[in-house]
């Protein structure tokens, strides 16, 4: 029984770039429509920092599934359970905040990987099934090479533990938190500083090394977010709604007034 493909970790793999449309305060089933038809490739649905529920996360993923993108949740380092039920429910990839170290890593894939790479528990038939029910030992391996998993370095200890952190089994990606990183380097929204330049390096060199892709979230400026790319990454968070309204919302509201 054939498994709905990640597109997303499909591109990630054979070396391209994969963009995902923020999701914070957008609700309901056409969330994921509306970030395909501006030609992106993955929502981002953030329950670290928006104020939706596993049911609403759920429904914007179940949706996706058929609107040409990938449903990616984050959820909170400590509520790890929220990703899993989120997978239970149409995400197919997770993403998690403030992973400090190697054991961080090692006890995110245990919770969203099926044995013998994790612990995770089995559910039931999921919507990556069509809710038919396959063969378990099949759809338990299938589901672990489809499901995209993505550790978030956004603090020092991260940057001095990455390379123990990118050489975890059953990652995908290193995303850095460029906001949080600079935060906690005592450099708030300086995202171009050398200290800020050296990290992305850093974790770059330790992506490459490990066969992981880099991500970049919080760099969305014409200046930087090139040259970041032109380290590698390729797992790239665009930017969020409440943005991207704002920006489009403000254009038309200056033209009008101009009238």
């Amino acid at each position: 029984m054939p498994i709905t493909p990640n597109h997303t970790l499909e591109k990630l793999r054979a070396g391209k770039t994969a963009t995902g449309f923020g999701v914070h305060h957008l609700r309901g089933p056409a969330v994921g429509a509306l970030a395909a038809a501006c030609g992106f490739d993955w929502i981002f649905v953030d329950m670290e920092h928006g104020a939706m529920s596993v049911d609403q996360a759920s429904a914007i993923c179940i949706a996706a599934q058929g609107q040409g993108v990938t449903p990616i949740v984050r959820c909170c380092r400590d509520a790890l359970f929220e990703g899993t039920r989120c997978l239970d429910n149409g995400a197919m990839g997770v993403v998690v905040p403030h992973i400090d170290t190697a054991q961080d890593a090692a006890e995110m894939v245990q919770a969203f990987r099926y044995p013998p790479l994790g612990l995770r528990s089995w559910g039931g038939p999921p919507i990556q099934y069509g809710y038919r029910a396959p063969d378990v030992a099949t759809a338990q391996a299938q589901t672990n090479a489809h499901v995209l998993l993505c550790a978030m370095i956004e603090t020092p200890q991260a940057v001095a533990n990455v390379e123990a952190i990118a050489a975890t089994p059953g990652l995908d990606s290193l995303m850095i938190g460029t906001s949080d990183l600079t935060a906690s380097m005592g450099l708030a929204g300086q995202i171009g500083h050398p200290d800020v330049q050296a990290a992305y390096a850093a974790v770059a060199a330790a992506c490459a090394r490990n066969g992981l892709s880099l991500g970049m979230g919080g760099v969305y400026d014409e200046v930087w977010a090139p040259k970041y790319a032109s380290l590698g990454a390729r797992f790239i968070l665009g930017g969020s709604d409440h943005a991207f309204l704002m920006a489009g919302a403000s254009a038309r509201a200056k033209f009008l007034a101009g009238l």
